[in-house]
């Protein structure tokens, strides 16, 4: 099988010397690219704010910060209350349609029952020494956890930017998000 063109002449042909140059310089580049940064990223959307959704993204972040991991959660919609300093205390949890709930959904949904599976919720997080959503926060930003609030959400809920947990990323957009996943290793919606 020949792997000449119909169209190209002899002139276009690049020489040996020129080849060997050019994959030289390509495996040198290659080179400083992976010599630059072995780190590996991890990228989290965190889009719901229940109490029982918002340790997913905190732990996972935590955990993958603690191997090493760059990690960045982009929050937005509800998950942004997670980032919240006073709305992050008070996170329910929903006993309706949630199939691990102790009770049928015909319970679930009375009045009053949300506030009931919460405080169950709660107790077994105080009795099993579980770290709190705020612990989780400042142990992940300690650990070099980037948590970016979504700039359309805190505009479209009316949120101050000053009531989020210190250093807390805002003012960031659903395109920076994107390029954040397309440049980690790991990618997760939670």
């Amino acid at each position: 099988m020949s792997t000449d063109t119909p169209n190209a002449s002899a002139d276009d042909t690049p020489s040996r010397a020129e080849l060997a140059a050019r994959v030289d310089e390509l495996e040198d580049a290659l080179a400083e690219a992976t010599d630059e940064d072995d780190t590996m990223k991890m990228s989290i959307i965190a889009t719901k704010g229940t109490l029982d959704m918002a340790y997913p993204p905190l732990i996972l972040a935590s955990t993958a910060a603690a191997f090493g991991y760059e990690v960045t959660v982009f929050h937005t919609f509800w998950g942004l209350d997670i980032l919240h300093e006073k709305r992050s205390k008070n996170l329910k949890l929903s006993s309706v349609g949630n199939p691990n709930m102790p009770v049928p959904n015909a319970v679930a949904a009375l009045p009053g029952m949300d506030r009931v599976t919460t405080k169950m919720m709660e107790k077994k997080i105080d009795d099993n020494d579980t770290a709190t959503i705020e612990e989780l926060i400042e142990t992940s930003l300690d650990m070099g956890v980037e948590f970016q609030a979504c700039q359309m959400t805190i505009d479209l809920m009316d949120y101050d930017e000053d009531d989020f947990y210190d250093g807390v990323t805002t003012g960031v957009g659903a395109a920076t998000a994107l390029q954040d996943m397309a440049d980690a290793d790991i990618q997760l919606l939670v």
